[in-house]
C-alpha cells in the first residue's frame, strides 16, 4: 500500500517546522494523507480532492491567486462573519421551531416506486388486473 501526502510546504523527515525557511512566514498546517489501495489512484485522487475541498484548499488557493488589499480583507471578512452569524441564527430558530426546517428533496425510493435499492417491495411487480 503506497501513501499520498500533500502539503503547502514541503519538509524534510528529522527538521522542525520552524526550520522549513529563514524567512518563512509561511503556517505548516493539517497534513493531507490519502493511501493507494490496489494500484487505483483514480480513487485515491478522487478522495484526495474531496478532502481539499472540504479543508478549504481550493478556495484558500484561489484567494492567493491574487493579492489582497487590507481594506478588502476586511471587507470579506466581516462579510464572511455576518453570514456565519446569519447561518447560526438560522439554525438555532429551526431547532427551536421558530422557522420550519428547508424541505428536503425528494426520496430517490419514493422516485422508484417504493422498491428501494434492490427492486423489492410494494413497487416489484405488478399483479395482472
Amino acid at each position: 500500500m503506497r501513501r499520498a501526502c500533500v502539503n503547502g510546504l514541503v519538509r524534510r523527515a528529522g527538521s522542525s517546522p520552524t526550520s522549513a525557511g529563514r524567512h518563512s512566514n509561511n503556517k505548516i498546517g493539517k497534513q493531507l494523507q490519502v493511501f493507494v489501495r490496489e494500484n487505483n489512484v483514480d480513487q485515491a485522487l478522487r478522495i484526495l480532492k474531496k478532502k481539499m475541498q472540504r479543508e478549504g484548499i481550493f478556495r484558500e488557493m484561489k484567494r492567493r491567486k491574487a493579492y489582497e488589499k487590507p481594506s478588502e480583507r476586511k471587507t470579506r471578512e466581516k462579510a464572511e462573519a455576518i453570514r456565519r452569524a446569519r447561518k447560526a441564527a438560522r439554525k438555532q430558530a429551526q431547532r427551536e421551531g421558530l422557522i420550519p426546517a428547508p424541505k428536503r428533496p425528494d426520496d430517490t425510493r419514493t422516485r422508484l416506486g417504493g422498491r428501494g435499492r434492490f427492486g423489492s417491495g410494494e413497487g416489484g411487480q405488478r399483479k395482472p388486473g
